[in-house]
């Protein structure tokens, strides 16, 4: 099954939702891909100043790991296609107008938003209101 392309009709069907949890960003230098899967990553990149994991914080906090902001994620459940053009910058654009960063990992079938925990709330308004308008 392809995903949605339509940038309207992706963002009449965004249904945010939260992810279970808290998340931290943790960097690792000379570490590549498969490193650290004790800590459960939802999602890794390479880069050239190490590997950069997405790690539970109740993982982080246990291994005594460096991080700098606690964030919550949310899927956009609509299914979209790698292809469309428009969603990221739709919803980016939105939430960075009420003063909210995103971290954005697409997935295969959805994209995922790693915002800042006290700001959860404020997003999935946002994206909401992207839905109707």
């Amino acid at each position: 099954m392809s995903g949605e392309k339509n940038l309207k009709k992706l963002l009449s069907s965004i249904s945010p939702v939260l992810m279970d949890g808290e998340y931290v960003f943790c960097s690792f230098e000379d570490a590549q891909y498969g490193d650290h899967a004790d800590l459960h990553p939802v999602a890794a990149i390479s880069e050239g100043e190490g590997l950069t994991l997405v790690v539970p914080k109740l993982i982080a906090d246990q291994q005594g790991l460096h991080y700098e902001s606690v964030f919550v994620g949310i899927t956009l459940t609509v299914h979209s296609s790698l292809d469309a053009v428009g969603l990221t910058a739709a919803f980016s654009t939105r939430l960075s107008n009420r003063g909210i960063s995103a971290n954005v990992i697409a997935g295969f079938f959805h994209d995922h938003i790693f915002v800042q925990k006290k700001l959860a709330g404020k997003a999935i308004a946002a994206l909401k209101e992207l839905g109707h308008g």
